[in-house]
This record gives C-alpha cells, structure tokens and sequence, in this order.
C-alpha cells in the first residue's frame, strides 16, 4: 500500500494571522505532496515497501538519502500538520503538563528550551519534543528532514510536537524573522493531540 498524502484537518487559511495560507497550500500541497511521491518511488520494489513509516524511518539505511530525505519529509509533515489547530494555544494538562514540569521546571522553561532549539537550528531543520520509555521528555533539534525515530540522530525517543524550521514554512509570511515565527507556532499547538501522542508514546 502506498503512502498518500494526508488531508489538511482545517482549511488553508484556518491558522491565520500565525500561519498564512499561502503558505499552507504550497507547503501542503507541493513540499509534502513531493515527499509522498518521492517516498514511494524510493521503497518501490525494496524491503521497506508495506512497511510503516516508522517501521522504515528506525531501521534506516542511513546512506539511503532518497529514503532518509523523502520518508522524513512525510512523517515530520503527517506530524506537523496534526499537532496545530486553529483553536490552538494555550498550555498543556493532565499528564503532559507534568511530564513538562518535571523536565523543564516550568511550561515557560520549555518554551524557552524548544524555541532555542528551533532559533539555533543552523539552515533547515525541525525542533523536537520527544518522549522517552517511562515519560520522561526531551527538547532537541535535526537537521534537513531527519528525525528522532532515526538511527543516530540524537535525543531519541518518539517525537511528539514538531517544528519545521525549513524557509519554505514561514518565509513568505516572516522572511528572516524566525523567531516571529516560532512565537506564532505556540499560538496554534494542538495541545490535546500533543497529550494523545504522549499517552501513545
């Protein structure tokens, strides 16, 4: 079965002023459509093909760029996409509150620990919060479209909330301004999707 790429769970425009729907069409409908495709073309044939895309991504041939780029590509957007929501924002509860509390002393300490990682991620990447066996939480960032599922790619664990840092997610409407855009992202977290994914983990 090939990987097809998902549909948007609100409109393009649905995110705004945080996010501009420009931006989301392109972003949507070009950059993840091309992952989705390449993807398939990369496992047609091989081992990987039937296999789930965490299944491929954490027993990666990490030479294999066409399947690290475009099956990172596709997880890191299945991802990204699912853990925004219009009626975003706000702070997490239950369990994740917790867990937050316990690594990084405060909601605001993560905050300041996951935007630092996406500000000083060098060039285009994602900033990560990933959770390890037993709950315990962790901030990082990779570079291109790697991920923690990878082999070696550091922090580990199962991502939970993502942020891609690539220009081609914020440029039309920030230019340079990361930071900007990495203040506006905490105005459409999905923290309910966030907590799912960390009950899952």
């Amino acid at each position: 079965m090939a990987f097809e790429l998902p549909k948007l769970p609100y409109a393009h425009d649905a995110l705004e002023p945080h996010i501009d729907a420009r931006t989301m069409e392109i972003h949507h409908g070009k950059h993840h459509n091309g992952y989705t495709t390449k993807l398939n073309d990369a496992i047609a044939g091989t081992a990987h093909e039937g296999a789930s895309i965490e299944s491929i991504l954490k027993n990666l041939d990490m030479d294999n760029a066409s399947v690290r780029n475009n099956g990172g590509g596709y997880y890191n957007h299945c991802l990204f996409w699912e853990v925004m929501h219009p009626d975003g924002g706000g702070q997490p509860e239950g369990d994740l509150a917790d867990a937050i509390t316990t690594a990084f002393g405060s909601f605001e300490g993560f905050k300041d620990a996951f935007a630092k990682a996406a500000a000083t991620r060098f060039g285009s990447g994602w900033a990560w919060l990933c959770v390890h066996p037993g709950g315990k939480l962790e901030v990082c960032s990779s570079a291109n479209q790697d991920n923690p599922l990878m082999p070696g790619i550091g922090c580990g664990g199962t991502p939970i909330l993502g942020l891609d840092v690539w220009e081609h997610a914020y440029y039309l409407n920030y230019q340079n301004r990361r930071p900007d855009y990495i203040d506006a992202f905490f105005n459409v977290i999905h923290w309910g999707k966030v907590a799912e994914r960390y009950q899952q983990a």
